[in-house]
């Protein structure tokens, strides 16, 4: 199981927005190159980047402060916001982004996903932003009647490397994962699945560990691991002293 601390990029530093609402961004750090050194060196083996500016925009914004966190870490990074076509895809990746995260472009352009996963296998993930089980896209604001798990049936023989599920509702309300929905969704597709939205505390770490969520490959951590609730020292010292399964 592996924790992601997750770096979101608005106008360049490193924020934390509620519900997914840009109006409420809290600036956290000025310098994500130096956040994305701090997490390196509290033992993560992953960082998780979005830029929001750029999933509004639908194109790249942040190329900037993302480049100056490549240059900052030795760690992979896997990176979502703004990725809508082949070009972007391959730019961030020549760039040195382990993995992209598509998430509107998946919903409007499927084939576009399924093309990007063939040329790139391993490296291309999909985002699934979900508000009370309907796929939300462009940056959260436009909802879809999709519904999430069968939305992922799409992609199921894709050779996608990642589905990364975000309860909208929760992210940045430290409200705690939606476990429920992210495991139904881990239980329904042979992607492996990482849930994010609402990491609260170590009581998220001992739930991502309990049998029922074995099947997640992981989670993505923010606002918590920002303003102290989550120590990544105790929350990694969980993990890896969790029996393998």
């Amino acid at each position: 199981m592996i924790l992601f601390p997750s770096i979101d990029l608005k106008n360049g530093d490193a924020v934390r927005l509620e519900q997914g609402d840009m109006a409420r961004a809290t600036v956290f750090n000025r310098d994500p190159a130096a956040q994305a050194r701090a997490f390196e060196a509290a033992g993560f083996e992953w960082l998780h980047l979005v830029d929001l500016d750029g999933a509004f925009a639908g194109k790249p914004v942040n190329a900037l402060a993302v480049g100056a966190i490549l240059k900052a870490v030795k760690i992979p990074v896997q990176l979502g916001g703004g990725i809508r076509n082949m070009a972007t895809v391959e730019a961030w990746l020549g760039e040195g982004v382990a993995r992209v995260i598509i998430g509107t472009a998946a919903v409007r352009d499927p084939a576009f996903v399924k093309a990007a996963a063939k040329k790139h296998p391993g490296k291309i993930a999909i985002g699934i932003d979900a508000r009370a089980g309907k796929v939300a896209v462009a940056g959260w604001v436009e909802e879809t009647m999709l519904e999430v798990t069968e939305f992922a049936h799409t992609f199921e023989d894709a050779g996608v490397a990642l589905i990364i599920h975000t309860d909208v509702e929760r992210d940045g309300m430290l409200k705690g994962l939606n476990l429920d929905a992210s495991i139904a969704l881990a239980d329904a597709v042979t992607v492996p699945v990482v849930a994010s939205g609402g990491f609260a505390s170590l009581d998220d770490v001992r739930a991502l560990l309990q049998p029922r969520a074995k099947k997640l490959a992981g989670a993505i951590a923010g606002r918590a691991l920002y303003d102290g609730r989550l120590d990544a020292k105790a929350a990694l010292a969980l993990i890896h002293s969790a029996p393998a399964t």
